[in-house]
């Protein structure tokens, strides 16, 4: 499994991290890997959120040709 090393990381932040950590009951380094697939989830979810927002533009304006929408999404 990969590791990470965090190097000047500032003192508020680790404060902030550490508090997170012992409220969950969790190592620092739990800690940061949870808050780090938090971000990657609500990155996810933005992403999602803009597909959805893209194809309800799209079917208001009329365009919804399959064909077009597929090879556009292979292209992304």
């Amino acid at each position: 499994m990969p590791s990470l090393q965090i190097r000047e990381m500032p003192d508020e932040l680790y404060e902030a991290l550490s508090r997170r950590a012992q409220q969950e009951r969790r190592s620092l380094a739990q800690q940061a890997v949870a808050d780090l697939m938090r971000l990657a989830e609500l990155e996810a979810r933005d992403r999602r959120i803009e597909t959805v927002e893209r194809l309800r533009h799209r079917r208001s304006t009329g365009v919804s040709d399959p064909v077009r929408l597929i090879r556009e999404d292979r292209e992304r």
